[in-house]
């Protein structure tokens, strides 16, 4: 009885330390899956150089983030989309110690609207894919409506001022004249230009 124990125990030493001759099966993922860390939902400005690049997470079925598993990333062949810095639609890469790979060196194209990153992920014979859903934009609006460099507002406000003044003064010149006023002041607006009318 007391011969068996020390192999019993050997045995048991052996599976903690992992020995290279006996299979381990936890270290195999059962499933992989792929999250989402930055890019779903993004807006990328096709004339800025620098955008966003998407990241994912590769994690095993207990949420474990798996490191070296093979990642490419796909672009659309037509449409909205671009290519990476090889001039390819797709990227391979692997993930870091954190399960992480990075989408890195996208050139957006010329057309704007709606596009999806397609993304897959290998490791042990297992695989997982996912898709970043993202819009392509071909410039930025300005907020509140900015017209030729000055704000629609600010237009408004000073084409109000110029009215306001040229019937303020068509009312002076015709209250000097002395004589009766047989008109109101007319006020034309042209674009461009203020025209005030003289009394009648």
């Amino acid at each position: 009885m007391h011969s068996r124990t020390p192999l019993s125990l050997f045995l048991i030493a052996l599976l903690l330390l992992n020995f290279p001759g006996l299979r381990v099966w936890a270290q195999t993922p059962a499933s992989l899956q792929i999250v989402i860390v930055e890019g779903e939902g993004a807006i990328n400005n096709v004339k800025q150089r620098v955008n966003r690049e998407p990241i994912v997470q590769v994690e095993d079925e207990n949420h474990k983030p798996v490191a070296g598993a093979a990642v490419i990333f796909f672009l659309p062949n037509q449409g909205p989309g671009g290519t990476f810095a090889n001039g390819s639609t797709s990227l391979t890469t692997t993930t870091n110690a954190q399960g992480q790979a990075v989408a890195r060196g996208i050139r957006y194209n010329n057309q704007g609207g709606s596009m999806q990153l397609r993304v897959s992920a290998s490791f042990a014979g297992q695989t997982a894919s996912a898709v970043i859903t993202q819009t392509n934009v071909l410039g930025v609006a300005s907020s509140g409506g900015s017209v030729g460099g000055m704000s629609l507002t600010t237009k408004l406000l000073i084409i109000g001022a110029i009215v306001g003044g040229g019937v303020a003064a068509g009312v002076i010149v015709a209250n000097r004249g002395g004589g009766s006023v047989t008109g109101i002041p007319t006020t034309t607006i042209t674009s461009g230009t203020v025209t005030v009318g003289a009394p009648q």
